[in-house]
Parts: C-alpha cells; structure tokens; sequence
C-alpha cells in the first residue's frame, strides 16, 4: 500500500482501493504501521486525502454497522441524483466530502496512535470504485 516515503519531509503517500460507490474502509492499522516505521515516539500524524469526492474521518470500528449507518444518513440527508447543478453525476459525492472533511490529525504517544478503545481511522469514498491517495505528514515532538 505504501507508494513512496519523501524522507526530508517525512510525507508518506499510501494508495487505498475502495470497493463500491460509497465505501469506508479502516486504515488505522496502516496509519499505525508507517508511524511505527518513521520511528516517531511523540508527535502527531495529519491524515489527509487529496480529493473533492472522498474523506477522513475517525469513528467507531468495532461494529461495522456504525459506517453503515453513517452511510445511511448522509444519503438521506444528501441523496444521489438530486437535481444538482453539478453534471458529472456525482455532486452528492462532493457534498459529503465537505460534511465529512479531507483531514484528521492525531497524537502519537509511545510510538503509538492516540485513539479511544472504539476508534477507527477511515477513508470514506463517496465516488468509487478507485484508489484514492491518502498522505500522512507525521511530525516529531521537540522535547
């Protein structure tokens, strides 16, 4: 999944495939595996996607029904095909990504993610099928 690692800038880009229209898919075991690797005992990681159709979010990740509940909810509220101005067919797609956001940031304390027992790191792509860019920009604690 790791695409390249800029080691001045410490930027690691990784590509994530998602499945279907609108998907999550949990990262957090990758955010934690290049964090690990860039040797990082405290600091913070910004997750960051480039991209107008998909975002980051951290929610529960020990009942998948959670994101899918997520999932119904934006649909209700911003649903497929809605008249948009927007022609690509895919304006509901950019609305969600803007509730959502394209960033997370969290502590890294012992060389390990900051994350409540129930939490989750997830991509959510609102235009998919594709592999979407995911860049963490991992900084080191001055102590």
């Amino acid at each position: 999944m790791l695409d390249e690692m800029n080691e001045e800038y410490n930027m690691i880009t990784l590509s994530i495939p998602t499945r279907k229209r609108i998907d999550f898919v949990e990262i957090s075991d990758l955010v934690q595996k290049e964090v690990s690797r860039a040797g990082v005992s405290e600091g913070i990681v910004t997750i960051y996607v480039p991209h107008t159709t998909c975002g980051i979010t951290i929610n529960e990740h020990a009942d998948p029904s959670v994101a899918d509940d997520i999932i119904m909810q934006l649909t209700k509220l911003v649903p497929y095909q809605a008249g948009y101005r927007h022609m690509e067919g895919n304006a509901d797609s950019h609305v969600k990504t803007s509730l959502m956001g394209s960033s997370e940031t969290v502590i890294i304390e012992g060389r390990k993610l900051v994350l409540g027992t129930w939490q989750g790191i997830f991509l959510a792509d609102f235009d998919g099928p594709r592999s979407r860019k995911v860049f963490l920009k991992i900084l080191r604690s001055e102590v």
